[in-house]
């Protein structure tokens, strides 16, 4: 390999060699192509979520008991994808606006349930309609079936990650 004359900086003009397969080449470039798509939908949804005055976490914690009621904190971090400690620090924000209160399972002390306040029903329901037809808008660019097999396999790739491969 050579190095450029770039002065002080070292800066090496060679590109490193490809010594990949094309398999490998095929699943770098999903990946890279997973992981941009991933990145602007959540910066759109961000930005979308943030104009009902909350973050995608605090949205997503809204959403998921608006639509499954009151649920175990555990159980709702992991619906989430985030961590107890994430969890608590939402529900402690949310708390704070009103939006969310934490009960005591009647049948085991033990577990907390996070559930919607009022006001936090409320607000779902006024915004949800409004985020729902954002999202569909966001995936227009794919027509229904397309959609449906996008979805089928993501899901498969997903069910798939930490199993053991040949």
């Amino acid at each position: 390999m050579n190095e450029s004359t770039g002065g002080a900086l070292g800066v090496v003009s060679d590109v490193a060699e490809r010594d990949w397969g094309d398999d490998e080449e095929r699943a770098l470039r999903l990946w890279i192509a997973l992981a941009r798509c991933y990145s602007t939908m959540s910066r759109e949804v961000a930005g979308k979520v943030g104009d009902y005055g909350l973050t995608t976490p605090q949205f997503g914690v809204l959403e998921a008991l608006y639509h499954l009621g009151p649920l175990p904190l555990g159980e709702l971090a992991d619906k989430l994808l985030v961590t107890g400690g994430n969890i608590t620090y939402v529900m402690d924000r949310l708390a704070e606006q009103g939006l969310v209160e934490r009960i005591r399972s009647k049948e085991d002390r033990r577990v907390v349930l996070a559930c919607l306040t009022t006001d936090g029903r409320e607000l779902v329901s006024e915004v949800f309609p409004d985020h729902a037809e954002f999202v569909r808008r966001q995936m227009s660019a794919l027509d229904p079936d397309e959609q449906e097999t996008l979805r089928d396999l993501l899901k498969k790739l997903g069910k798939s990650l930490g199993q053991p491969r040949g």
